[in-house]
């Protein structure tokens, strides 16, 4: 069996209890040390193999982690944030799987909850946007058609772009092809809850000036719509599930 964790963002006491159990039980932990804090090894055991992975491909990291497991050890394969997010874990699981190896996926804190908790903002607001889009900008890895961000930015609502801090140009671009406006908030949070974490507040229309000025370029999550403006929070929207005039389950409106 192979534990696929995910680390959470960045701050160590942010992994769920499952992972760290995990983590204090393995015999060898497979980690990508260019994105996943060094701190979370303090939960491993002393005698814990530790495998650095980011200068290797999958191929290795596979061959290595299946070693182990005919070796008869427990190990984890530790990444950052959620692995079901831009994790690049289903590539690993289908070699696994050729070798009859088990894999277990515990879930993580992704960055786009943390850059949100960060920023102090909330994702959907009732009757302004009730959706939020995961996706990336079209860098070297190619996206489908129908999922240019352009298209996808037509819906007006929140999106949340990751790994796109170097094409902050064709996200401007894109958007405002989109008909958003130059003034539409975004917020960026470079390295969500580490200690060197750092909140960005532009426009569509200053965003990449804002990136390029705070020399950003990697480990940041980009936020984008009304939902961000920092004076939402002194409006009238409201949801209905504390209103005192509506009725559910649990209590009658008055």
């Amino acid at each position: 069996m192979i534990y696929i964790v995910g680390a959470g963002p960045g701050d160590p006491e942010l992994i769920t209890v499952k992972g760290m159990l995990l983590l204090q039980r393995a015999d060898a932990i497979f980690y990508t040390d260019s994105l996943v804090n060094d701190a979370l090894l303090q939960y491993a055991k002393k005698e814990a193999e530790i495998v650095q992975t980011a200068g290797m491909h999958l191929e290795q990291i596979v061959t290595q982690m299946v070693e182990r497991v005919k070796e008869g050890k427990t190990v984890v394969r530790l990444h950052t944030g959620d692995p079901s997010i831009y994790g690049a874990t289903l590539e690993q699981i289908a070699l696994l799987k050729k070798e009859g190896i088990k894999v277990e996926i515990v879930p993580g804190v992704s960055s786009v909850f943390a850059a949100a908790a960060a920023a102090q903002v909330e994702l959907t607001v009732p009757d302004l946007t009730q959706t939020v889009i995961l996706t990336r900008a079209e860098g070297r890895t190619p996206v489908p058609e129908k999922e240019k961000l352009a298209e996808l930015a037509k819906h007006h609502c929140t999106i949340a772009l990751f790994l796109s801090a170097t094409l902050t140009k064709k996200v401007t671009n894109a958007l405002l092809e989109a008909g958003w406006s130059e003034d539409t908030p975004v917020v960026v949070v470079y390295k969500a809850t580490w200690p060197d974490e750092k909140i960005i507040r532009a426009t569509v229309g200053t965003l990449d000036e804002a990136m390029r000025t705070n020399g950003i370029r990697q480990h940041a999550l980009i936020l984008a719509g009304w939902a961000l403006d920092p004076a939402i929070i002194e409006r009238s929207y409201r949801s209905k599930l504390y209103d005192k005039t509506f009725t559910h389950g649990y209590r009658r409106g008055e």
